[in-house]
């Protein structure tokens, strides 16, 4: 395994846990509302030896931290294609997003197609209404109107940040501006309209989500112009802390 530090290092969008060249494939993951890259590193310690593991960052957050935050969907959208090729070039790849980014997830692999860029091998997406139907209450949590208090509650329940950023009342404060600027972008979400995407495309959902709709998968079905697979897996929005530590199992693309 050789290191990349010097590439890692000019592209702060891109952070790449387990540094590794000659990957047969990597494994790409785009962030959910309110979330940095954190939630994912520990994933380069579940997938397979020969898949890399590149965690797209958003601005304002993590090594992008002093750029200002993207205010609309297209405008992180297009932030997030440009990241994504970066950090793929044209090797094989799978597309990875949780939440609202899976939403991202499937924005950006239909704006590679429809580019004639290099699309991903899969696109994976994980507790997510289809975006077809549009931005509906149902997807608005948490939402712009709720308190610090409220959004400090919501962080608090899904257990994805470390107990070091809930004992720091700093970097709480952070975690709500984050927060509330992803709220923003998120209520700005428009469906593009495009049919569907040609790539393989697997939906995860949790037996237990009270978010995602019961008609969720069938509604991805449809915009699936290839093959088509939907898994339900333990827990809610996301999952139990075990199917979640290690979620990159459960991809098909990537699962050995």
């Amino acid at each position: 395994m050789s290191t990349r530090l010097g590439s890692a290092r000019r592209n702060t969008a891109v952070i790449r846990p387990k540094q590794l060249d000659g990957a047969t494939t990597t494994l790409v993951c785009l962030g959910f509302c309110g979330g940095g890259t954190g939630p994912y590193h520990p994933w380069a310690e579940v997938v397979a030896p020969d898949v890399d593991l590149a965690l797209i960052c958003y601005p304002g957050r993590d090594g992008r931290f002093r750029e200002k935050f993207a205010t609309t969907w297209d405008e992180l959208a297009e932030d997030a294609t440009r990241a994504v090729v970066s950090a793929v070039s044209d090797q094989p790849y799978v597309l990875f997003g949780h939440s609202m980014g899976g939403w991202m997830a499937f924005e950006v692999a239909s704006r590679l197609e429809a580019q004639g860029r290099s699309v991903p091998d899969a696109l994976v997406v994980s507790s997510c209404n289809a975006p077809a139907r549009g931005l509906t209450p149902r997807d608005m949590f948490p939402a712009c109107h709720d308190s610090d208090d409220e959004l400090l509650s919501w962080i608090r329940a899904h257990g994805l940040v470390t107990e070091q950023v809930l004992s720091d009342p700093d970097v709480l404060e952070m975690a709500i501006e984050i927060m509330r600027a992803d709220i923003a972008v998120r209520d700005t979400f428009h469906y593009g309209g495009a049919a569907g995407v040609s790539m393989p495309l697997q939906v995860l959902s949790g037996v237990d989500d009270q978010v995602i709709e019961a008609t969720a998968p069938a509604q991805w079905r449809e915009l699936a112009l290839g093959p088509y697979r939907h898994d339900s897996l333990p827990g809610g929005h996301f999952y139990t802390p075990d199917v979640w530590r290690n979620l990159p199992s459960h991809i098909t693309a990537i699962a050995r």
